[in-house]
């Protein structure tokens, strides 16, 4: 019977964020009506030519807004919008440049891969880069006459890094060009700004943790520079969700420089990620939710009775509208049949004001994130053969600039990586953290949530770092030995809760999300348990009703887990006497698998099943004369050849 894969993280799709635009001028529907020549697009990009600054801040800023509804971009992208606002990044006017970089930020952000891909090929990362180079010359230099007041050329450059960001995400001919056009080094002065601003930070931070994802070519670009501003973040004590954040992006930066970092601050650094990612799983999210939300209605109590409440829905503000319609996760199919969610995060276009919400976005972005990293560090690939031959013959001369190899470093090998990062995270109680964080959601904070349209997303954050963290669970499961897990007793503990989370309520949870997580770490926790012959909590009629609320799940991970499950149990009970009878039920509920589902894919985790659970036994030889699973394995073996046959028949 196959062992489960486990599954590695990569950075979302898409960050969508944007400049806020208030003084966005709405279409009339009369303009609507007139010629190609008239429409809004045309209109707003000729005064884009205007010479008074003020015109072209308008029209930037017009557009920005405009292309949050993606069904405008064709229109913008047919009359060369990218050529003619790639040289208002460099407009004398720095408001004018802000909203030149806020309107392609929102282009590349609410556009798809294509539009990102079409940019690219404008040769908008020429003027990208040229911006945020004289953004990061004129950081000190710029003029601040209060405390409080902003730094319009941080502001700038955080419209920069943001598009940078989208843009290397989506378009492996940006990342080309980031790798070789020293942007790497100006990034990394953006982060740090972060004891002056931290928004600007964390964009630059979110960068960062994209681009050094599996980019080896720009490992070879790692400098004592960008180590030390990392480093600098992660051992930062700012306060607030946002530093947080912050200092998770970080780690998870380093993580995925590990490859690059010097000998000698390995362990030291491997060390200090851990500490990071500990501490953010140690925040109570459902406690500092109730918190921040009482802190707003304060606040708006205390302001004046124009707004004191809420405004109506119908009067919200259109950014505020469009983070709430887009917290609904966007589904879409895979070729596998699995529904895959588009990670469309509109949270950067709420309004200014909305400092709370704010902060619990950002404490639940750092959670999940936090997650998402221990998951990729569980899931770090052995190298085959050849590449150890060739990691052992290198040598000295291999040595880039201040000490970095552009090798795998000894202690960060994988011959020792599970090692280290396993003792690591055992020191920092890791799994015990992560299987905390599978708790439902502290019902208090979704209702809380619940009652506010603004917050509304927050609530499915909530729930979504479960998901992450049930994923995470798996991982952990996957990777660590018994004892390092706390042994029988632990285990045993931890069946319990996963059979509290699917079985304690009147009907098993139907969100797909939720199944697919929760399904996945029964099925890690179960094959651990039964290799090594520890009694389990969950009833054979439990896991038979889990199996039949998976088969009506249209993603196919969660049936192939399901069924494995079953098989699991059915092996596990082959061994007792006086089984028969729960093992007839186990091997008719395969055998419909096999038969009826559509997918090759589950059926034959199906027939896994039935040859593991009927291999030998008397309780399984009794079991399988009574369902009479030979003539049946036999009048399926015909359909099972025809859907081989048809699959392979498919045009790639």
């Amino acid at each position: 019977m196959g062992k489960s894969k486990t599954t590695k993280f990569k950075r979302p799709q898409f960050n969508a964020v944007g400049l806020p635009v208030k003084a966005v001028k709405e279409v009339d529907e009369e303009e609507e009506d007139h010629g190609e020549d008239c429409s809004p697009a045309a209109e707003l990009l000729e005064k884009l030519q205007s010479p008074n600054a003020d015109t072209r801040e308008f029209a930037c800023a017009s557009i920005s807004r405009v292309v949050q509804q993606s069904q405008t971009i064709p229109g913008f992208l047919q009359r060369h919008a990218v050529r003619r606002l790639g040289p208002l990044l460099l407009d004398n006017s720095l408001a004018v440049r802000e909203t030149a970089a806020g309107a392609l930020r929102n282009l590349s952000a609410c556009g798809n891969q294509e539009v990102c891909e079409d940019m690219v090929k404008e040769d908008i990362m020429t003027p990208v880069t040229a911006l945020l180079t004289e953004c990061c010359a004129g950081f000190d230099s710029a003029v601040v006459t209060m405390k409080e007041q902003k730094n319009a050329v941080e502001d700038v450059a955080n419209e920069a890094v943001n598009l940078l960001w989208n843009l290397c995400e989506n378009s492996s001919q940006a990342l080309s060009v980031f790798n070789k056009s020293g942007l790497l080094d100006l990034v990394a002065q953006c982060l740090e700004r972060h004891p002056h601003n931290v928004e600007l930070a964390v964009s630059a931070a979110h960068c960062l943790h994209t681009v050094t994802e599996d980019n080896p070519e720009l490992l070879c670009s790692m400098n004592a520079g960008v180590f030390g501003a990392l480093e600098g973040v992660l051992l930062s004590s700012q306060p607030g969700m946002a530093a947080t954040l912050l200092r998770t992006l970080a780690a998870g930066t380093l993580w995925n420089m590990k490859a690059s970092l010097p000998a000698t601050r390995q362990a030291q650094t491997l060390n200090a990620v851990v500490t990071t990612l500990s501490q953010c799983l140690d925040l109570d999210a459902g406690v500092l939710i109730l918190e921040l939300r009482a802190s707003e209605e304060a606040s708006h109590r205390s302001a004046s009775p124009a707004t004191e409440t809420e405004e109506p829905s119908a009067a919200r503000d259109p950014a505020e509208e469009e983070m709430i319609d887009e917290e609904e996760p966007l589904k879409e199919k895979s070729k596998a049949g699995k529904a895959t969610k588009a990670d469309s995060d509109f949270s950067d276009l709420l309004p200014k004001g909305k400092k709370e919400l704010r902060e619990a976005t950002a404490l639940l972005t750092a959670q999940q994130t936090s997650l998402e990293i221990i998951v990729n560090m569980c899931c770090s690939d052995d190298p085959s053969d050849d590449e150890w031959e060739e990691d052992s013959s290198s040598d000295e001369s291999d040595m880039g600039p201040d000490g970095l190899c552009d090798g795998v470093s000894s202690l960060m090998s994988p011959l020792c990586l599970s090692a280290e990062v396993q003792g690591a995270l055992i020191n920092h109680s890791i799994p015990e953290k992560v299987l905390k964080k599978t708790e439902f959601p502290r019902q208090e904070a979704v209702d809380v949530c619940q009652q506010s349209p603004s917050w509304t997303g927050i609530a499915k954050r909530m729930q979504r770092v479960q998901s992450r963290a049930l994923t995470c669970l798996h991982s952990i499961l996957s990777t660590m030995d018994v004892e390092s897990l706390g042994g029988a007793a632990g285990l045993q503990g931890a069946a319990q809760h996963l059979s509290m989370l699917v079985f304690g309520a009147a009907e098993i949870p139907k969100d797909e999300e939720f199944l697919e997580a929760v399904i996945s770490a029964m099925r890690s926790l179960l094959q651990m348990i039964a290799s090594n012959n520890i009694p389990q909590c969950m009833a054979p009629q439990q896991l038979m009703s889990l199996c039949e609320a998976a088969s009506h799940c249209d993603v196919v991970s969660v049936r192939v887990n399901a069924v494995a499950i079953l098989g699991i149990t059915g092996s596990t009970l082959a061994k007792d006497k006086g089984k028969a009878e729960t093992l007839q039920m186990i091997g008719n509920a395969l055998l419909e698998v096999a038969t009826r589902d559509p997918d090759l894919v589950v059926n034959g985790e199906a027939l896994d099943a039935l040859f593991d659970v009927f291999a030998d036994g008397e309780e399984a030889e009794i079991a399988a004369k009574n369902i009479k699973l030979l003539p049946a394995l036999k009048t399926l073996q015909p359909v099972f050849k025809a859907k081989v046959f048809q699959l392979n028949s498919l045009p790639y």
